[in-house]
């Protein structure tokens, strides 16, 4: 099939058209990437027409797509991802003119950045339509600059001396000897970290480092950061297109397939996003999500779990669209599934009620089981605290339990309730609870509402706190703004100030200047806890629990 020219194409005439689609014919196998008669050719077609002409140009010197712009500027349609080359780059360079004289545009170094177009050359042609000029641009390796590309200065069109295979193969062998240095039994995704955010850089980083550990328990690898502070929001990609850039080559050099945003975007911002950038778009809400979608155990956990991701995915359906269809499967999107996340808003809703109900029955049962706890007089201890401070660690050891107990965010999310009886025969139930996080999905405070529920009955909260986290003070405040909108903070609660042992003697006296009501304690050191059991015993004694 003859390769026909694509773009701006109106209103040319069929003699001219045809000497542009013939331009197919041509093989552009010199080392500039180009021969003297055919940048003649270029220039004097482009300058007749009055438009910029354009070759996508495989590295077999073959012309794979033909393009008619505008009198200043060229618009590339979407690659198809079956276009890109084994290595990192795709395979294709563009070769391309420009009428009025003008060097390599921002908009063509951001279409080779994007695309990952092995290079972009520009043939530049004076007010008689010769050739004046060349310039040409390539991407850099890693660590090769500050810039991601090295743009070169405009040469006089004859007397270009320029090796482009030598530069391709060159920058190709970077990007592999960049990949032999990496773990390859690690098959992890890879993923770069990403926030956008007027916070000051300091806050941003200490956010980004959570978001790691929030990366890692979904099964993400993290192989890089980017940090923007910024004055505004940019509506369309939630950062500039410079910065874009920026992230768009650090993500092909770390051979990055997610891009991993600490703020929640937009639908418009994640469907740009995709399109931009090619690679799986994700924010933190979503990767949340994905975490409770992974460690889901029990009926009532996974309905909750399918009931936030529906809720999370309804405002963002527009239509099967190559944004959605990014987030398939894998990192981002279990639970529902893929046809649950295409289904019209109609059936979504339809599910969401259905969902709710089943809910408020999982809400009643529990319900009963607290009824008879009531009844029966046995008071409810219940652990909270921050994701991953140790609560299930602390239930396990006090109880001698076997629950799951993992350094990782989120290990625990369903709630988990044992029978413990203590010194002078006195019995209560420990309660286990989904740890809590900052910037906890809407989605999620709303699903998990009858998981929380479990807390309402609670005679004695324990807090328990990483005492040894760099961030101790936040994750506390954060847990105590979650129990005040819960209307709890009126009931008895014990800070715990877990994993005292990874603590110098400088660190814990100023926790404990700062906290001086907090009972210091390690989960996995059963004598470390009987200051804590005794302070238990005497909440509830305080409460008039009789035994």
């Amino acid at each position: 099939m003859a390769l026909k020219a694509k773009g701006n194409t109106q209103g040319l005439k069929p003699s001219e058209l045809k000497r542009i689609n013939r331009l197919a014919d041509r093989r552009y196998n010199d080392p500039n990437g180009f021969t003297n008669e055919q940048a003649r050719e270029l220039s004097f077609l482009s300058h007749e027409i009055g438009r910029q002409i354009g070759l996508l140009v495989n590295r077999q010197g073959k012309p794979e797509i033909i393009l008619v712009g505008d009198p200043g500027s060229i618009y590339i349609p979407e690659l198809p991802r079956a276009r890109q080359s084994e290595g990192r780059l795709r395979g294709l360079r563009l070769l391309h003119t420009h009428i009025s004289g003008e060097n390599l545009s921002e908009e063509d170094l951001m279409d080779m950045v994007f695309l990952r177009l092995d290079s972009v050359t520009v043939v530049a042609s004076d007010p008689h339509g010769e050739p004046d000029f060349v310039q040409y641009a390539y991407l850099l390796p890693p660590g090769a600059g500050t810039k991601p590309y090295e743009q070169l200065p405009p040469v006089r069109w004859d007397r270009a001396e320029m090796d482009l295979p030598a530069q391709i193969k060159a920058l190709e062998d970077e990007f592999r000897r960049a990949d032999r240095t990496r773990d390859t039994t690690d098959k992890r995704e890879r993923a770069i970290v990403v926030s956008v955010s007027q916070d000051p850089r300091s806050v941003q980083e200490r956010s980004l480092d959570e978001l790691e550990d929030l990366a890692d328990t979904a099964g993400l690898k993290v192989e890089g950061r980017l940090v923007q502070r910024i004055r505004k929001l940019n509506p369309k990609f939630i950062m500039g297109k410079g910065k874009l850039a920026e992230l768009e080559v650090i993500a092909l050099q770390a051979d990055a397939e997610v891009i991993l945003f600490d703020q929640e975007l937009s639908a418009a911002q994640m469907r740009n996003l995709a399109k931009l950038t090619e690679r799986k778009i994700i924010d933190r809400t979503q990767l949340i999500l994905d975490i409770f979608a992974q460690h889901a155990t029990t009926r009532a956990g996974k309905l909750q779990v399918e009931m936030a991701q529906l809720k999370y995915t309804m405002p963002r359906l527009v239509g099967k669209n190559r944004a959605m269809s990014r987030l398939m499967g894998g990192i981002g999107g279990r639970g529902p599934g893929e046809t649950k996340l295409e289904i019209d808003r109609r059936r979504i809703k339809d599910k969401l009620t259905k969902l709710g109900n089943e809910l408020k029955k999982v809400s009643r049962q529990r319900g009963f089981t607290r009824e008879r706890r009531a009844r029966a007089g046995v008071p409810v201890v219940s652990l909270v605290g921050y994701t991953n401070a140790g609560k299930s660690t602390l239930l396990n050891t006090l109880t001698d339990s076997g629950v799951l107990a993992e350094d990782k965010l989120f290990a625990t999310l369903d709630p988990t309730s044992r029978r413990i009886r203590f010194p002078r025969e006195q019995e209560l139930i420990l309660t286990d609870t989904v740890g809590f996080i900052r910037q906890l999905p809407m989605e999620l405070k709303e699903a998990f509402r009858a998981t929380l529920e479990e807390l309402e009955a609670a005679d004695v909260l324990l807090h328990v706190c990483d005492s040894s986290h760099p961030e101790v003070s936040e994750q506390i405040q954060a847990v105590n703004n979650i129990i005040a909108d819960m209307n709890l903070g009126d009931v008895s609660t014990i800070l715990v100030l877990n994993k005292w042992d990874k603590l110098d003697d400088e660190q814990q006296e100023l926790i404990r200047n700062t906290y001086p009501q907090g009972i210091p304690s390690s989960a996995l050191n059963r004598r470390s806890l009987n200051v804590l059991v005794e302070e238990i015993l005497n909440s509830i004694d305080r409460l008039g629990h009789k035994f």
